[in-house]
């Protein structure tokens, strides 16, 4: 059976979460288990999507050596989700 990555909360991450309002734990089911996850060619970063609360948000994160990391939080839209997988910045992956 595979092992779940660690979890890691940066300090930053977790004043992002309090500055929004969004409890870690429901970030972290996000980051886990939510299926829409791309590939930002911005940033070089993984990302997923999710909402917490009725807010949908993208948790950029980074997974090194079994440590899985969340970067930050942003509140987006379905809208700029969608024009960004149209311009290329976010391809499925």
């Amino acid at each position: 059976m595979e092992s779940k990555p660690q979890l890691v909360w940066t300090d930053y991450m977790r004043y992002r979460a309090a500055l929004r309002g969004f409890d870690l734990v429901a970030i972290e089911d996000i980051v886990r288990y939510s299926a829409e996850r791309y590939f930002d060619t911005a940033t070089g970063r993984p990302i997923v999507v999710g909402h917490v609360q009725d807010v949908l948000v993208i948790v950029p994160y980074e997974l090194i050596q079994g440590q899985l990391t969340p970067v930050t939080i942003h509140a987006t839209t379905r809208q700029q989700v969608n024009f960004r997988l149209k311009t290329g910045r976010f391809i499925s992956g």
